[in-house]
């Protein structure tokens, strides 16, 4: 059976991986990206350079965007170089970055009307997750057609939900990031206590990362605040982006969200003080630089 031509834009952090599984696994991918540089490796690994988003929608069965903010999400399927003015009718058209969920049902709603199938897909799991393929894939959309793209997601990730209509797969990532935001905070805390204890913060973390504190961000990201590793597996601008949105849906619904709006804050400050391009672990920084006070 041939596999789909698949049109993937945006390859940062994230993207490049997905992209990289994709090949290996016998797809043709093509890919556009604002900086031609930062996909050369891909295409010397078999990918096809496309010039335009425009370009590339065109010749794509399946679009794939992973870009950084919900106005680059608006650049790239809107206007007569955007996607859905170009896709060929019937193609699926997927957004895989964390955007507002409103947005993902306007998409959904255009794309409609141009005969297209459009789904919400962001993700979780981070660099490691995207090189591994191992990522979480929250998806919104219709059901009728969901099975035909399943293939495509599970080269990409090993949890593929299909959560509901357009912009369920978005709501589902905001509720994945409150989470994450309080407990990075605890993970930061704890840590910095344990030093202050004296006692050996990667010994401590033997113990309570399989205790009932366990958590993904402190398997993963306690270990590089240890190490002052701040390289960003994912952005705290992201991150930051990713809030906000949360907030003003949280907003919507009039809920409050304490513990998002003070995480927030902390990320804010750290923004400020020049950590916006540095992994989400770099809170950990910040917040030594208070206790220090």
């Amino acid at each position: 059976m041939t596999k789909p031509v698949i049109g993937f834009v945006g390859t940062g952090v994230m993207g490049k991986s997905m992209v990289r599984n994709l090949l290996q696994a016998s797809y043709p991918v093509h890919v556009f990206t604002r900086t031609r540089e930062k996909a050369e490796d891909l295409l010397d690994e078999g990918a096809q350079w496309q010039n335009s988003v425009a370009e590339l929608a065109q010749d794509a069965e399946v679009i794939i965007t992973i870009v950084g903010y919900p106005s680059d999400v608006e650049e790239v399927y809107y206007g007569e170089s955007g996607i859905l003015h170009n896709a060929r009718e019937g193609a699926y058209v997927i957004d895989m970055t964390t955007s507002s969920p409103q947005l993902a049902q306007e998409i959904d709603k255009k794309a409609k009307e141009k005969k297209l199938h459009a789904y919400d897909a962001p993700v979780s799991g981070g660099d490691t997750g995207a090189k591994q393929g191992k990522l979480t894939i929250m998806v919104g959309g219709e059901a009728e057609h969901f099975e035909k793209i399943v293939p495509v997601f599970e080269i990409m990730g090993q949890n593929v939900v299909l959560q509901g209509p357009a912009g369920a797969g978005q709501h589902t990532k905001m509720c994945n990031q409150i989470a994450i935001a309080s407990n990075m905070m605890g993970v930061v805390e704890a840590i910095t206590y344990a030093e202050k204890a004296g006692l050996d913060p990667k010994t401590v973390l033997q113990s309570i990362e399989f205790g009932a504190a366990g958590s993904w961000s402190l398997s993963n990201l306690g270990p590089r605040m240890i190490d002052d590793n701040f390289d960003p597996g994912f952005y705290v601008k992201h991150f930051i982006k990713d809030m906000e949105i949360a907030i003003q849906s949280a907003d919507r619904m009039e809920l409050p969200v304490p513990g998002l709006k003070l995480a927030k804050s902390l990320y804010d400050e750290l923004s400020k003080a020049g950590g916006s391009n540095d992994g989400t672990q770099a809170l950990y920084k910040y917040y030594k630089m208070m206790a220090e006070q």
